[in-house]
């Protein structure tokens, strides 16, 4: 889904986030629905193994369903009691649990320090400005400690 916007920019090519007019000096159409870890990728500021742990951990967040829900569940209702066949995925709620293991093993591994800004951007999909704000952080901070958080990330996943 592409949600396009138009943002000025400073001399330093950052963008304020206000939506004023051309005149006010240059400015950039950015993707507001583009995840803060795609946009980090795309432009060359994280690696490919960074990304690729990132995406696990997201993936293994949201199979755990630790998101806020707006609607009730939908799955289907569960089939007569029995053992499953060997091609026959786990039950939804049996891969919750184990997304969640995943997850809070990641988080564990990862450190006190670093498990903040992996949820913040990764997860809940803030951008690092908003993160580094939040955290009280200086500015461009939040990509260094990111990238740490990372590669923490991919040494438990055993990423190469």
């Amino acid at each position: 889904m592409r949600e396009l916007a138009e943002r000025t920019i400073d001399e330093h090519g950052v963008a304020d986030g206000a939506q004023r007019p051309r005149r006010y000096g240059r400015s950039v159409t950015v993707n507001l629905a583009e995840l803060p870890l795609a946009w980090l990728f795309a432009r060359g500021r994280i690696d490919a193994r960074q990304f690729e742990a990132g995406e696990r951990l997201r993936r293994d967040y949201e199979i755990a369903a630790l998101g806020p829900r707006v609607t009730m569940r939908w799955d289907a209702a569960p089939r007569a009691p029995g053992r499953r066949g060997p091609h026959e995925p786990l039950d939804p709620t049996l891969a919750q649990i184990a997304a969640k293991r995943r997850f809070d093993d990641v988080v564990a591994a990862a450190g006190p320090g670093l498990s903040d800004v992996l949820w913040r951007v990764v997860c809940a999909g803030e951008g690092l400005t908003a993160t580094e704000k939040a955290l009280g952080w200086p500015s461009r901070a939040g990509k260094l400690v990111l990238g740490f958080a990372l590669d923490r990330v991919a040494d438990h996943y055993r990423l190469a």
